[in-house]
């Protein structure tokens, strides 16, 4: 057994089967998963990849481990990931093609700071299909007294996830072309309340980098009232 082997939790593949035509749920399980303290919103990594071939080690081992929101948790000892297929699959997409129930998984604990603050005024969302797995986990646990309000992009309608308060969000599918300005223009477009929510800001680089300036140059929301997490970037290797 590796170093790795030992400081990481091990679980089994309960589960696999599609959400959407490129997003496959992964049910893990196992006595190590009780009683993670995990709370929605957090992501955790898992070990896709042989942390001894030598690309592993020339990369980093980003290779070997690849982060993924947790749609579900229960605290008996299981919790769900989402994978997203894409061309040009890297290691994690590639796993969750393969992945079949009984199979054996490595994984960290539950951490990430991307996570509801109840009581907030109203809460705002605002990220791409590759956010809609955390967001989806914040929502399920929001009060319904609590306004929510949000967009999120995605390639195609058959593409959206299905959130909880689905609804009261705006859905905007594209044609198959990346726009990295469709969700600040989502955001943009939105009547929000005079004073300032919480938001929660996820998906590519460049997108989550606008809708912040947005709320914060424009709106005139404090930095603070705003909570970021990019996910991916373009041509940026190992966040997926």
């Amino acid at each position: 057994m590796n170093l790795l082997d030992r400081v990481l939790l091990s679980g089994t593949v309960e589960e696999c089967e599609p959400l959407t035509s490129r997003v496959r749920r992964v049910r893990i399980a196992g006595p190590a998963l009780r009683g993670l303290g995990w709370v929605p919103g957090q992501h955790v990594r898992l070990k896709v990849g042989d942390l001894l071939t030598p690309r592993a080690v020339l990369s980093g081992f980003r290779d070997v481990l690849r982060s993924y929101s947790v749609w579900h948790y229960d605290t008996g000892g299981a919790l769900e990931v989402c994978v997203l297929d894409h061309a040009g699959a890297g290691p994690g997409a590639l796993w969750a093609r393969r992945a079949v129930a009984g199979q054996r998984v490595l994984l960290t604990r539950p951490e990430g700071r991307l996570v509801p603050r109840p009581g907030a005024p109203y809460h705002l969302f605002a990220g791409d299909e590759t956010a809609a797995v955390a967001f989806g986990a914040m929502l399920r646990v929001l009060p319904e007294e609590e306004r929510v309000c949000g967009a999120l992009t995605v390639p195609a309608a058959g593409d959206r996830l299905p959130l909880p308060r689905s609804g009261e969000l705006t859905w905007v599918h594209g044609d198959g072309v990346a726009d990295p300005d469709a969700l600040v223009r989502a955001v943009r477009g939105m009547s929000l309340p005079s004073e300032p929510g919480t938001a929660y800001v996820a998906g590519e680089a460049r997108a989550c980098q606008s809708v912040v300036r947005h709320l914060v140059r424009e709106r005139g929301w404090p930095r603070a009232s705003v909570r970021v997490k990019a996910f991916w970037a373009p041509g940026k290797r190992g966040m997926d």
